[in-house]
């Protein structure tokens, strides 16, 4: 897989990607990640890629022409997938979008910033709009640091346990179970006594319990779904 992100702020991003599970999964040659800087497209002497937006208004917008330059130049190159931009007002991202993109083979993550892209990037050019969350950030690149983890850690072969991913929250619509480890008793904190009993068929049965009531408790509106 390639990802290829967008952003007029490069090095916020070099940090994410050189640590832990990303970072091995990039040495492998499992993943591809390349990140451009926007303003290496600006036609004008200054390298600036936003402006006043027209009929007025508080902020600054990010131009069509650079980013229609460098998405141009990438689509000679190769085939892409998806074009996805990261925005406020996108699609809430889930597990399931997590799920699609790790499928796919060339990805591109726009990372919006300052009042967000001149529209026409988003009518012409942007396949998908994903929102991290109902709040606003200074800029995209960490929705995009965000976006890339969770489809990252899908790809068969970058988590040493594959089967890992399949029992994480989400991916059957419940969150996940508690989880305990050694030791047994710690200041009379004990683990249930069901999952040092050796009885799998008892265990998964208290697990998929855990999570059913977990989920009716905090997120209700999952079991809808």
């Amino acid at each position: 897989m390639r990802i290829d992100i967008l952003t007029i702020l490069p090095d916020l991003l070099k940090g994410p990607f050189s640590e832990s599970i990303l970072k091995r999964a990039i040495s492998k040659g499992l993943v591809q990640i390349v990140i451009h800087n926007i303003r290496d497209y600006a036609q004008n002497k200054h390298k600036q890629v936003d402006d006043y937006s027209f009929g007025g208004g508080a902020g600054m917008v990010m131009s069509v022409e650079p980013i229609d330059l460098v998405i141009e130049k990438l689509k000679n190159e190769r085939q892409y997938d998806e074009i996805i931009y990261t925005t406020p007002d996108g699609e809430p991202y889930n597990q399931k979008m997590a799920n699609y993109f790790s499928t796919l083979n060339n990805l591109v993550i726009l990372c919006g910033h300052y009042k967000g892209v001149d529209q026409r990037v988003r009518d012409n050019l942007v396949t998908r709009e994903v929102s991290i969350g109902d709040y606003v950030m200074t800029g995209g690149e960490l929705a995009a640091a965000v976006l890339t983890d969770t489809i990252v850690r899908l790809i068969p072969g970058v988590l040493s346990d594959e089967t890992s991913a399949l029992s994480d929250s989400f991916q059957d619509n419940l969150l996940s179970p508690p989880v305990y480890t050694r030791p047994a008793n710690y200041k009379g904190w004990e683990v249930p006594g069901v999952l040092l009993s050796g009885n799998f068929k008892e265990i998964e049965k208290w697990k998929w319990e855990q999570s059913l009531e977990r989920t009716k408790k905090i997120r209700p509106g999952m079991l809808e779904d």
